[in-house]
């Protein structure tokens, strides 16, 4: 296999890649466990990728995979604007990459997880 399964089943899997694809997108820097945070390295930078094409086909697909949420909300001239993930990725995320071939993440150690002491990290958007 091509991927790593987690210990959950396909739909499982997928729904907690989105989740934490969207939450990189939203915070650009989460704390997770290294196997979760090497898979969601490749979808946020497929995600990146297509928002640096920025065009409709991209966000349609940008779209199909980042879920609706809501990444900020500020007050513009009387006026509440309300920014979503997928908002933020074309709007501020994918132009401060524009002149980046691909490695828009990096992955920091932590120490492990109390617990069950799984190797924690840190990934970030470059």
């Amino acid at each position: 296999m091509a991927y790593r399964k987690l210990g959950r089943t396909s739909s499982q899997r997928k729904a907690m890649l989105r989740d934490l694809t969207t939450d990189l997108i939203i915070n650009e820097r989460i704390v997770t466990t290294e196997a979760r945070a090497k898979e969601i390295r490749s979808t946020t930078e497929k995600m990146i990728t297509l928002g640096k094409r920025g065009d409709l086909a991209a966000r349609r697909l940008a779209a199909q995979f980042v879920r609706n949420e809501v990444a900020d909300v500020r007050e513009e001239d009387d006026k509440i604007v309300v920014e979503t993930a997928l908002q933020k990725l074309f709007n501020d995320i994918a132009p401060r990459y524009a002149e980046r071939q691909g490695g828009y993440t990096r992955i920091l150690k932590t120490e492990p997880r109390r617990g069950d002491a799984a190797q924690m990290v840190i990934i970030e958007l470059v």
